[in-house]
């Protein structure tokens, strides 16, 4: 059976066009690959665009704007950062334009990081703690079973040990803790 070689895109509708290609520029240091008033293009490597936007004001004017992000859809996309140091790097740039993670977890098999952008759409900063194989083998345990969420971490701490020369292996270690509680459909606890 053919299986997806890699990750291409995803497409969001909105009504918050500007908003969410500011947001987006920002946040992924994404750049503009093309954009008119009903659509825009952006990237934030060699792919062509990872990100679309299709401007809802555009396509459907007479239409009403929802007030609140439904529990139903998609729930986040993930992305894999290399090693834990990109990770934190990228936590402390976007902390000092202001954009904070509603949710940090450590689930065991990956350190993650949850963020939300200006429609509520969430995504999931992450590294992985482990091979593949190790998560899976993870995932059969009676301890993955008791805590199948994680346990939560503060990302303040973690960038000081890292900065102290704590080893990246030892900060990717499960913490020990209570489970996480799951962040309700608008990404609050």
């Amino acid at each position: 059976m053919a299986k997806p070689s890699k990750f291409a895109h995803v497409v969001y509708s909105t009504r918050r066009f500007e908003k969410m290609i500011d947001w987006y520029q920002e946040v992924f240091e994404a750049k503009v690959v093309y954009q008119n008033p009903a659509l825009a293009f952006l990237t934030y490597d060699d792919e062509h665009h990872r990100f679309a936007f299709a401007n809802l004001s555009a396509f459907m004017p007479d239409s009403v704007e929802p007030e609140t992000r439904d529990k139903a859809g998609v729930n986040h996309v993930a992305y894999t950062y290399a090693n834990l140091g990109d990770l934190l790097a990228t936590y402390e740039r976007l902390k000092q334009m202001g954009v904070t993670p509603y949710w940090r977890v450590h689930h065991g098999v990956t350190l993650s990081f949850y963020y939300q952008d200006p429609d509520g759409n969430r995504m999931e900063f992450q590294v992985d703690c482990c091979s593949v194989e190790e998560a899976n083998a993870f995932m059969q345990t009676e301890a993955f079973a008791a805590n199948p969420v994680g346990v939560e971490v503060d990302p303040e701490i973690l960038l000081a040990q890292y900065r102290s020369g704590v080893p990246e292996r030892q900060l990717l270690a499960m913490p020990q803790g209570p489970p996480s509680p799951i962040p309700d459909a608008h990404g609050m606890s």
